[in-house]
């Protein structure tokens, strides 16, 4: 493992933010990432502030499995829901310039959040899912009994959206889902990730990765690429 990679790795399983940049042959993004179960409302405050983009949660196809969460993207083109709701037909997604596929599935709220979008509420629903996820893993508990045990404490819609890493993960996708999950399966954590893309100051476009990779440097935050990661996971 290179010292860029091993310094990401001590990083997250210290509870501490990694740099992660894509690839310039797919979104040229840099994403700020944090590992679920340490989410505090100070991570959730230094994402939103630092970043500019989306607050997502990755997860792995296992935690996708595990609660059986469907890809809103195969929910919209249900037969049934089609029929039901026609707008779905125009609105369908089949021009993403950067992948056949969107990552999303349902977004989420603890039900012990208000509105769910202060850093106290994000952090709360990010944080628990990740535990909940462990616990049950733990305690091999999966099927109708994980989901049940999903909605007694969260619900949908909400503040966090979640984006589900594909089956097979890299060696079908490169996207931030999949590399952020397995920056934590590199680390030895549960595959949920929190973060955001990086954005420039205003807005109109990603945060360019040299500048990102100063801001990062600034701060003392790891950086890596997604080649980098993957090379390691392979190794590994």
């Amino acid at each position: 493992m290179d010292n860029h990679v091993q310094a990401a790795v001590n990083a997250f399983q210290n509870g501490l933010p990694v740099c992660l940049f894509d690839s310039e042959k797919r979104e040229g993004e840099t994403d700020l990432l944090f590992p679920g179960q340490s989410a505090q409302p100070a991570t959730m405050r230094q994402l939103r502030q630092d970043c500019g983009g989306l607050l997502f949660l990755a997860i792995g196809h296992e935690v996708g499995e595990l609660f059986s969460l469907p890809f809103l993207q195969d929910l919209h083109t249900q037969n049934a829901l089609t029929q039901q709701f026609p707008v779905l037909n125009q609105l369908v997604t089949n021009d993403l310039r950067y992948d056949a596929r969107s990552a999303f599935t349902l977004s989420l709220n603890h039900r012990e959040t208000y509105t769910g979008i202060t850093d106290v509420d994000r952090s709360l629903t990010t944080r628990r899912f990740a535990e909940l996820t462990q616990e049950l893993i733990e305690a091999g508990v999966d099927g109708i009994d994980a989901q049940v045990a999903l909605g007694k404490e969260f619900r949908t819609p909400g503040h966090i959206p979640v984006c589900r890493e594909t089956e097979g993960g890299l060696s079908r996708r490169q996207g931030h889902t999949e590399l952020a999950v397995g920056l934590a399966r590199l680390s030895g954590m549960t595959p949920v990730v929190i973060g955001a893309e990086m954005l420039q100051a205003d807005g109109d476009h990603a945060l360019a990765v040299e500048d990102a990779r100063v801001w990062a440097s600034e701060r003392g935050i790891p950086f890596l690429e997604g080649a980098q990661l993957i090379d390691a996971l392979n190794q590994n």
